[in-house]
């Protein structure tokens, strides 16, 4: 028998990435409510009761509520949102990082990574894990995502008629909701300067970290940063290692696939470098990455229905 999947949120932006990656998956049976009964509590509370599997596609708080409707120890979870990315007792569903593909295998309650913590913690973490960034360095994140980020109310006021922003700084109080998530499982002692954007593309994400080569440990070169990170990704289906000399890096680089791109580029004669990684945010970002930790936790292939 073929495993029941239950998505909470399905008529959403990520809802609708999810549905489209399991579409015609004749191992997992899609469970939706019909559109009277998507508000209806008795109609959610069995739907996540009935499921094997759970995907979570709402705001924060309707996440948890979510969760507490849930009285059976069978259903499995993962939650899109970034209510359980740092709470006790649900595993970080980012299977690239070390030991996390069987910690998510084995997981009752799984939280998917935000967007841009996903850029920011594949350029980051391993080169903390390896020692070659302090964990108590002042860091700074630059990042750009396409609106759909913002979900619907954004869509409609980028592609409403009459002029729009192309490029819009946000987050400028410096408490942006995934700093917490960047800086636990990046393994730092300082929450990072977050600079995020978003920019007037459907779809795709630039993250991008600034690092002085004489601040860290040995001043490393450029080639020595890159190989720890090829080092830490070998044998991914996903994540690719690009050269670091391109002339320039576009945001829809990696726009309608769930892959992620990561780049060292810099100056090794001044120390200066700058870590990039390209990704979508509606792929590798949240619906590709949900279903990636569906996939793991089913123990099927994990890259089944994924664009790359």
């Amino acid at each position: 028998m073929s495993a029941t999947v239950f998505i909470d949120g399905a008529v959403g932006t990520t809802g609708l990435e999810i549905r489209d990656r399991l579409a015609g998956r004749t191992d997992l049976t899609i469970a939706l409510l019909p559109e009277k009964r998507r508000k209806d509590p008795e109609a959610r509370r069995q739907a996540l009761n009935d499921a094997d599997f759970v995907i979570l596609c709402l705001p924060d708080d309707a996440a948890r509520e979510a969760v507490a409707l849930i009285d059976n120890p069978r259903t499995r979870v993962i939650d899109a949102s970034s209510a359980h990315r740092v709470a006790p007792g649900w595993t970080y569903g980012f299977p690239e990082l070390p030991g996390q593909a069987e910690r998510i295998a084995n997981a009752a309650r799984v939280a998917n990574p935000g967007c841009y913590p996903t850029g920011f913690l594949a350029l980051v973490a391993p080169l903390v894990a390896a020692g070659l960034i302090p964990a108590d360095l002042p860091l700074s994140i630059n990042a750009a995502s396409g609106y759909s980020g913002g979900g619907k109310s954004m869509i409609a006021e980028f592609e409403a008629d009459g002029p729009t922003t192309a490029f819009r700084a946000y987050a400028l109080g410096l408490a942006h909701k995934h700093i917490a998530e960047m800086t636990q499982h990046a393994g730092l002692t300082h929450a990072p300067i977050f600079a995020p954007a978003v920019a007037n593309a459907y779809r795709g994400m630039v993250v991008e970290v600034p690092l002085h080569l004489h601040a860290l440990p040995g001043r490393p070169s450029l080639a020595a940063i890159e190989d720890v990170l090829r080092a830490a990704f070998e044998g991914s289906t996903l994540v690719n290692i690009a050269a670091g000399d391109a002339g320039a890096v576009e945001i829809e680089e990696n726009a309608g696939t769930d892959r992620l791109t990561l780049r060292v580029c810099g100056n090794d004669a001044v120390g200066h470098a700058r870590l990039v990684a390209t990704l979508d945010n509606l792929g590798k970002g949240a619906g590709g990455a949900a279903v990636q930790n569906l996939n793991i936790m089913a123990g099927v292939d994990p890259v089944a229905g994924l664009v790359f």
